[in-house]
Order: structure tokens, then C-alpha cells, then sequence
């Protein structure tokens, strides 16, 4: 019997999909069928975004796995109607792309690049930044791309932080867990970076409280969920001067609307979104991997833990 892989995503998508897919399983040697539509007790597994629509795994019955195309998985990990197991995206283009965006926008702050982009007035201050080893960065979240994002700043030499909910252990990266390692991993970043997963326990991980560990003058980087963010926290932050800037490329309701006050604000830079993105190419090969390792009986990669919600 033929393997059935479901695409459930948005329309536009499988154009492009499709002969990725094919060509990666049919290197495998695999008997299969790719279609956007199947009886729903005929499909083994389902390759999805949220985007799509489906919302009751229940009629498919004989479903071995379901493997997202996003990263992110916090609108499907509590769907309870799902109960085989869930795959996120761990893809190495993406990592690459969102490990670009976050060493670029540090290494903006640290340049105090900003200061020379937008203001020419003429004033001749010759005034260096320190080096990158002298320069304290925290990253929030040590996830496949807070790992990948960590390693490369401590390559150029930062004094890299990293926080995460469980313990990690990351070469040139200072890794602490728990309450007591967020506050203490706050208190010195001049530079603040937010990986985090978007679950119930990290929404609003930026709060009143947790800004006012931060040293005056620190700076917040997060292209990681837009939840995990204050936002009226945030801006009184600023507003005060105790934050002086903040690189946001996501946000609870998207697009930006206009008449939001981040996007007036002086002291916050908008990105729409854009830090980095699925790579078609690669994650096509992520998805075959755990096909192919599904029919050998061999463990899927990148599981969701059902219970932390990624």
C-alpha cells in the first residue's frame, strides 16, 4: 500500500511544495501519494500550517504523525483532537536566516550604527565602541535558533548570556535556567534578545518587572513571538528612558496596525516580520527525513512536547 502524505497549507504553497516533496521521497525509494485532498482515513501523514483550515484530526484514523511546516506550534500543540505525535520545523535555512537577522541587529546596537544612519548633523564626535568581548548579550530562549544565535555571538566574542526554562549546555555561552538564572542573566544585558517559544508560560517574559532588571540604557531584540512582550511595559520603558531601544519583527496582532505607537515612537525600530522565514528548499528535505524515518520505524525528529507546548 502506497504511503498518503496530506499538504495542508494555503493553496499557493503547494505549487512550490509539491515537486520538492516528490523528489525527496522518491529518492527514499518510497512508495507514495502526495495530494492536497485524501479521504481522511486514508492519510498516514499530514505535512501542515495552521493556515490551512483543518482543525479536527479526528476522522483520520490511520494518521502517524503530523509535521508542521512552522516553526512556532502554539496553534496546534493544544488541539485535542490531535493525539499522534507533532513534528515542528527545525530547518537549517531558517536557522541560518534568523542567526543573520540577530548578529546583524546586535552588532547595530554595539556599532551604535543607528547614531551615524540617521543623524548627520555635521558634529564631528569620534567616539569607538567598546570591543565585542566587553559587551554583555542575553538571550532569551536556547532553542534550535537561540542556540544557533548564541554560538555565533560568542564567536565574534561577545560575553554571551543565554536563558532558557531547562538547563543547557552551550560551549562559550554562560547558560542558566529557573527564576533565580533569568533574573541574574537580566541584570547585566546591555542587549536583549527573545527566542523564546510562544507558550502560557512566557507570555508577556518582558514585563514591568522583569525591564526593570535590565541596566539603564539596555536594548531588546525580539523576533521570536510577539506575545512574549509587554507592550505597554515596553513603552513606558522607553518612555522613561530606563530601555533606550527596541528592534521588534513581531507582534500579537499582525500586520502593525498603523495607529499602533510603536510605529511613531523614536526609540523603536519595526520590522514587518521578516527576520527570518521557512526556506521552501530545505524544509521540504525536513519533512521527507521524518517521513522516511516514520516507515523505518525510527523515532521522528523535532517532537513537540505536548505538555510545554513546543
Amino acid at each position: 500500500m502506497p504511503v498518503n502524505v496530506l499538504f495542508s497549507a494555503r493553496p499557493e504553497q503547494w505549487p512550490v511544495y509539491e515537486p520538492l516533496l516528490t523528489k525527496g521521497l522518491s529518492q527514499a525509494d518510497l512508495d507514495f501519494r502526495l495530494a492536497t485532498e485524501f479521504e481522511p482515513d486514508q492519510v498516514d501523514y499530514v505535512v501542515y500550517a495552521p493556515t490551512s483550515g483543518l482543525l479536527d484530526f479526528s476522522p483520520y484514523t490511520q494518521l502517524k504523525a503530523v509535521l508542521s511546516l512552522w516553526a512556532g506550534v502554539e496553534k496546534i500543540a493544544g488541539n485535542e483532537t490531535l493525539t499522534v505525535p507533532l513534528a515542528r520545523m527545525v530547518d537549517h535555512g531558517l536557522m541560518h536566516g534568523m542567526t543573520e537577522w540577530v548578529v546583524g541587529h546586535v552588532l547595530r546596537y554595539h556599532l551604535g550604527m543607528d547614531r551615524y544612519i540617521t543623524v548627520q548633523d555635521g558634529v564631528w564626535t569620534p567616539d569607538a565602541p567598546p570591543l565585542a568581548s566587553e559587551r554583555n548579550v542575553c538571550v532569551l530562549g536556547l532553542g534550535a535558533l537561540g542556540e544557533a544565535a548564541a554560538t555565533a555571538l560568542a564567536a565574534l566574542n561577545f560575553k554571551v548570556t543565554g536563558w532558557s526554562r531547562t538547563a543547557k549546555d552551550i560551549p562559550g555561552v554562560t547558560c542558566l535556567h529557573g527564576t533565580d538564572g533569568l533574573r541574574a542573566a537580566l541584570s547585566s544585558a546591555e542587549i536583549v534578545v527573545l527566542l523564546l517559544p510562544d507558550t502560557p508560560a512566557t507570555e508577556n517574559a518582558l514585563n514591568a518587572d522583569t525591564l526593570a532588571l535590565l541596566p539603564k540604557g539596555a536594548r531588546i531584540i525580539n523576533p521570536g513571538r510577539g506575545p512574549l512582550i509587554d507592550d505597554d511595559a515596553l513603552l513606558a520603558a522607553l518612555d522613561s528612558g530606563h530601555i533606550a531601544h527596541a528592534t521588534l519583527d513581531v507582534f500579537r496582532v499582525e500586520p502593525l496596525p498603523p495607529e499602533h505607537p510603536y510605529w511613531a515612537h523614536a526609540n523603536v525600530t519595526v520590522t514587518p516580520h521578516i527576520a527570518s522565514e521557512t526556506r521552501p528548499t530545505t524544509a521540504a528535505q525536513v519533512i521527507c527525513q521524518n517521513i522516511i524515518r516514520g516507515e523505518e520505524g525510527k523515532p521522528f525528529l523535532h517532537l513537540v512536547d505536548r505538555n510545554l507546548g513546543y
